[in-house]
């Protein structure tokens, strides 16, 4: 029977194995490349997803979704969305309720799209509605991906300047891992879910923990 942590503790993913994905990355730059990326995805059933934002350290606007990341268990396509809008294929992606697409805090990778072309977006599940269903309460990636399989996301990466010209190897793989761990995520709660092999470990909360003189 499979422990979980009701809501894992801040340092338990320190000394963990870290996990990256090993499938193939393919950068997405151009209308026929976003074309040929989107015939595949539109094959598949589940996707993993996430973006990419440069990070803002003054106050004003946020800055525009500069990476959309889509992961399928063999390969993770980043498409550059910074420079250009949605090509009319990825909308129909993004828009095509047959296919599920996966991630955490959808609720804002969804606007952020909208805010370089606005389309609905249909089949759309998030990770932070599924999880709450087997009685977990993380909600970041990093805990929620050491909670279900004991292996540690770096998030060194998280914080890059994601409109580079050129995005390192390191920035890549981050972006991938990212997305396809979103769909690693959902396929366990979803088996976890069925089987109802798995049993919640409540942990005293560690604010609250206090010592005697």
């Amino acid at each position: 029977m499979k422990q979980l942590f009701e809501q894992t503790p801040k340092s338990f993913p320190e000394n963990l194995p870290r996990f990256t994905f090993e499938g193939r990355i393919v950068l997405v730059l151009s209308p026929y490349e976003t074309s040929r990326a989107c015939r595949l995805l539109e094959r598949q059933k589940i996707i993993g997803i996430d973006t990419e934002t440069r990070p803002k350290f003054t106050k004003g606007p946020m800055n525009k979704p500069a990476l959309l990341q889509v992961a399928t268990h063999n390969i993770c396509f980043l498409f550059r969305i910074n420079k250009k809008p949605l090509h009319p294929s990825l909308i129909k992606v993004m828009a095509d309720p047959d296919i599920i697409k996966v991630g955490l805090s959808l609720k804002d990778d969804i606007a952020a799209l909208n805010r370089i072309n606005n389309f609905e977006p249909k089949g759309w599940i998030d990770l932070q509605d599924e999880v709450k269903r087997i009685g977990v309460k993380d909600q970041g990636l990093q805990r929620l991906f050491a909670n279900l399989f004991h292996m540690r996301i770096s998030k060194a990466k998280q914080r890059s300047n994601w409109e580079a010209d050129v995005l390192t190897e390191a920035q890549q793989v981050y972006a991938a891992t990212d997305a396809y761990a979103c769909l690693l995520l959902y396929e366990e709660i979803k088996k976890l879910q069925q089987t109802k092999d798995y049993e919640i470990i409540e942990l005293p909360q560690e604010d609250n923990i206090k010592t005697k003189p």
